[in-house]
């Protein structure tokens, strides 16, 4: 068994690739910051707590899941979706060229997204210690 089989290291695994694809679409933004009608993009927000408590770690009993083979293929009731790219709908100023980049946003989530992948890391690295403590090979 490999720590890619516990949910807990799934979730979190999950949530890493996410804020990574996150950071490359707000780059994306960044550099295209003067490229006219350039419109922000960012990703849809996943509630990453209810696929904790979906995978098992409140109590509740796990159950089996669908593969998906195919992006197209439409998932169940109840699971995530892989999130898309979605158009800043509302941008809160545009300028005359059509570009609805607002750096200064951007970078507020730069840094969000920043600090969330960090407080990931960590909490990968203290479980694995944690694991290591119980087996008694952590020295």
């Amino acid at each position: 068994m490999t720590i890619e089989n516990i949910g807990l290291f799934q979730a979190m695994n999950a949530k890493m690739r996410y804020l990574a694809q996150r950071q490359s679409i707000i780059s994306q933004n960044v550099a295209n910051a003067d490229t006219p009608g350039y419109v922000s993009q960012d990703l849809n927000k996943v509630d990453f707590s209810r696929m904790v408590d979906r995978i098992g770690g409140s109590g509740k009993r796990q159950s089996v899941s669908l593969e998906v083979s195919s992006a197209g293929h439409q998932l169940p009731d109840g699971q995530a979706v892989n999130p898309r790219e979605v158009k800043n709908r509302k941008p809160f100023e545009v300028s005359p060229d059509g570009n609805a980049v607002i750096l200064e946003e951007q970078m507020i989530r730069s840094s969000e997204t920043q600090m969330d992948y960090n407080l990931m890391v960590n909490l990968y690295r203290n479980n694995i210690d944690m694991m290591k403590t119980a087996l008694g090979t952590k020295k």
